[in-house]
């Protein structure tokens, strides 16, 4: 009988992370995975699986999956819709995926092309401690105790600042007060990977939050190792294929300089082709011999590519289009490119070119979120497009695709820094990026295009926004910082920086690393590279448009806001919503009635604008003390009369208000239906009002 682990085998490890225990634990749970690990947090509890299979054949690739999924009963509730259950990853889901596979996929040696899963799952959310940071370092656990040929591990926190205190994996109230939100993973000896957003705060201060974190993680990558002392497998022992000796120096023969010279080509397409001719000429050269080969010939002489370009970078500190390392290429902006959008800008950059749009909706076209945070609305929104054509490649087109969605979170982060607040601006705003050229950083480019059609739409954005894509090129002795990468720049270079602010800090930034690691000093020299770099970008853009427009489109809504009495909210969208309705129908206008009693009236056209608001305010009104109506005589009694003084509002005129001299029968001074001035007098603190007949007739005299 073969041996089953009983729950008594789980082993656990764990520490007090910042007022919280983080426990993790394996040896139970999915065991026939190569590695699981459940990680607890509070009451946050995820479980990360990791399972390989043996490589396809032919495949020259490392076909790493992440997969992570926020199970709804983890918060306790039911999926809305018709199946009730799960379906694809939603945007967060998405991103948390890139966050993980991003510093993970590096630590694995090269040529090694078995294929590897990573499936997390979220078990039980309170709410309070971050889910996405605790799933990278589950993954990160799973696949250290594991016998999959791993380089790591990793630890990952988020890290705020609140009053100028850094603070760890801030809760959500902690974090609404934060002017960093940055999450980073990274080894124990280097920083391999940062994402987030900050409200423009200076580089420094985000160097001081980076290296806070690193210190912190160091926590976190000691607790995985001793989990890996108690559960973990022996290594598979991967020795990565090695190439043909014959065949290389047969290649380097037919080659020669050709490829350093074909690297020289400044532009890009004409460089590509040369290469592509060296290759054709060289699997033609080597004949029959090598014909099934071609791959491992293709894969040779793209090493060689790799090297010539790099050496030319490292050596002679020039770039492949020609550039100096901190030189930025020309750039070109327009505005108002398309007459009926709201706003729109063309944003190019060498041979990066972004057609960006802004388009301005009421509330009713909020997103509207249903996720382990609860249910909310998302007011802005920047989805970011890039069709095969952008590249001259001919592709089907298919659904967004996690890089899309990665790079669209990125820009949206940073221009989502300077958006003006809600009651300044009452408005949904949806910037969409439309990449029709890249070469390099088209992420960057978006940023800068939705900061100009921000502007152009007459969005009272804080600042202008630029981004730019930072590169490094590095052999362990040698180190050189690239402001403003290109496509190849980023291929065989060691580190994509990308940083976004305003003249006066960053908003958002985005590091990936391929190198050991970053120095402080590599990493003050970068951004300090793309300060100077985004300054004269924004400058670039302030000839274009230098401040936001006056006046918004023609063709966007505007927006006028009034604030109701809340008790009359169910008065203005009256039963079953007919008043409402009535008034929408009759003005053409969109209304929108928050709990609070604020109204947004939504239209193109003014007079419109104003019939809604008049009636609204007439049935909304409320009486003032010492202010004379126009009323309607609605019902008599012996002691007075009642008069409706605005619609649904009506006060009592007492037989002593009806006139100077003494009534004896109030139908002798009234009749229903009779339209009379009245001044209101009093209001007591039920509400009811007193009015005077005779008062506003003295008034009126």
């Amino acid at each position: 009988m073969s041996f089953i682990p009983s729950k008594e085998a789980t082993k656990k490890v764990s520490m007090d992370f910042h007022g919280t225990e983080l426990i993790l634990e394996s040896g139970w749970l999915a065991k026939q995975a190569n590695g699981a690990v459940l990680a607890t947090y509070g009451e946050t509890v995820l479980l990360a699986t990791v399972c390989r299979a043996t490589p396809r054949e032919g495949i020259d690739f490392f076909p790493l999956v992440v997969e992570y999924q926020e199970k709804a009963y983890a918060a306790g509730f039911i999926p809305g819709g018709f199946f009730k259950r799960e379906g694809r990853p939603g945007t967060p889901e998405i991103l948390v995926c890139r966050l993980i596979d991003r510093p993970i996929r590096p630590l694995f040696p090269e040529g090694y092309c078995d294929e590897v899963q990573i499936i997390i799952y979220v078990l039980s959310s309170d709410g309070q401690r971050p889910t996405d940071t605790l799933a990278m370092v589950a993954a990160s656990a799973a696949l250290h105790i594991s016998d999959l040929p791993f380089q790591g591990p990793i630890g990952a926190v988020k890290v705020g600042r609140v009053d100028g205190k850094f603070i760890i994996n801030a809760t959500p109230d902690q974090q609404a007060k934060s002017d960093i939100d940055l999450i980073l993973a990274a080894k124990k000896d280097a920083v391999v990977m940062v994402e987030g957003g900050a409200d423009v705060v200076p580089e420094q201060e985000i160097i001081d939050a980076l290296y806070f974190g690193h210190e912190e993680i160091k926590k976190l990558i000691n607790l995985q190792e001793d989990l890996r002392k108690l559960v973990g497998k022996e290594r598979v022992e991967f020795i990565a294929p090695q190439p043909d000796s014959v065949l290389v120096g047969k290649i380097n023969s037919l080659v020669g300089s050709r490829i350093t010279d074909a690297i020289n080509i400044a532009e890009k397409a004409t460089r590509r082709e040369a290469v592509k001719l060296i290759e054709a000429e060289v699997i033609t050269s080597l004949g029959e011999e090598y014909a099934a080969r071609k791959a491992q010939v293709k894969s040779l002489l793209h090493e060689l590519e790799n090297k010539a370009s790099r050496d030319k970078t490292l050596k002679q500190k020039v770039r492949l289009d020609g550039r100096k390392p901190n030189e930025v290429r020309p750039i070109e902006c327009e505005v108002s490119k398309l007459p009926r959008v709201h706003g729109s800008s063309l944003f190019t950059r060498g041979q990066t070119q972004a057609l960006v749009t802004v388009t301005l909706g009421t509330s009713m076209d909020a997103q509207r979120l249903d996720n382990l945070q609860g249910k909310s609305e998302k007011t802005f929104m920047l989805h970011y497009n890039f069709p095969p054509f952008c590249t001259g490649e001919a592709k089907p087109l298919r659904a967004t695709g996690r890089r899309e969605i990665g790079h669209g979170a990125l820009a949206e982060r940073a221009l989502e820094k300077v958006m003006p607040n809600e009651k300044e601006f009452p408005y949904v705003t949806r910037i969409v990026s439309e990449v029709l050229e890249s070469n390099g950083s088209s992420s960057m480019a978006s940023v800068c295009g939705g900061s100009m059609a921000l502007m152009d739409a007459g969005v009272p954005i804080k600042d202008a926004v630029a981004g730019v894509a930072m590169g490094l090129i590095t052999d362990g002795s040698d180190t050189v910082v690239l402001t403003d990468i290109l496509g190849d720049e980023d291929h065989f270079g060691d580190m994509d920086f990308k940083v976004c602010g305003t003249k006066n800090g960053i908003t958002a930034l985005q590091m990936d690393i391929k190198c050991d690691g970053l120095t402080r000093q590599t990493m003050e020299q970068a951004l300090s590279q793309a300060r100077e770099g985004r300054l004269h970008i924004l400058s670039c853009m302030e000839k274009a448009i230098n401040t936001t427009r006056g006046e918004m489109s023609m063709y966007a809504p505007r927006i006028t806001t009034i604030k109701i009495n809340p008790d009359k909210i169910r008065e203005v969208i009256g039963p079953g919503g007919k008043v409402i309705q009535s008034i929408t129908k009759e003005t053409g206008v969109k209304i929108d009635i928050q709990d609070d009693g604020t109204v947004s009236i939504a239209s193109n056209d003014a007079a419109s604008t104003q019939r809604a608001l008049d009636i609204i305010k007439g049935i909304t009104e409320e009486a003032e003390i010492g202010k004379i109506y126009n009323g309607v005589v609605k019902r008599i009694a012996d002691f007075g009369a009642f008069v409706e003084i605005m619609p649904g509002t009506d006060g009592l005129v007492h037989i002593s208000q009806l006139s100077n001299e003494r009534v004896q029968e109030v139908g002798d001074v009234v009749s229903e239906g009779d339209e009379v001035k009245v001044k209101v007098i009093d209001i007591d603190r039920q509400g009811r009002i007193r009015l005077s007949m005779k008062e506003a007739v003295e008034q009126a005299q």
